[in-house]
């Protein structure tokens, strides 16, 4: 699922610029926002959501995927947490390059198996 917002979705983060890029994410690619299954609201990172939220991430599950949860930077599509896993790091909308990095962190933010472990 992917939807086209207007205005674009409000994004927190700490230094952000216009495509999201925050002061612990700021390479060329590192242009998505996050939105953070506890509170609902988008983020630039994890260390954003740490530096500025009272309250701890948590992990969408898998039955939940179908829920817009990732925002592209560059033209404000609104992608499914099932989308974003699926696009070989482009924006479907725009086809704008991710960064292939940010699946290092996908257990913080996504159910997976290496999440599941850590919170046993």
């Amino acid at each position: 699922m992917i939807t086209m917002s207007e205005p674009r979705p409000y994004v927190n983060g700490v230094d952000l610029d216009l495509q999201t890029r925050c002061a612990h994410y700021n390479g060329p690619l590192d242009i998505i926002g996050i939105k953070m299954k506890c509170c609902g609201i988008y983020y630039a990172c994890k260390d954003c959501h740490d530096a500025l939220a009272a309250h701890a991430i948590e992990v969408w599950p898998r039955e939940q995927w179908h829920q817009a949860a990732v925002l592209c930077g560059s033209c404000a599509a609104e992608l499914s947490v099932q989308a974003y896993l699926e696009c070989s790091n482009r924006c479907p909308a725009c086809r704008a390059s991710f960064n292939p990095g940010c699946r290092n962190h996908y257990h913080f933010y996504f159910e997976t198996d290496r999440s599941t472990a850590q919170s046993s």
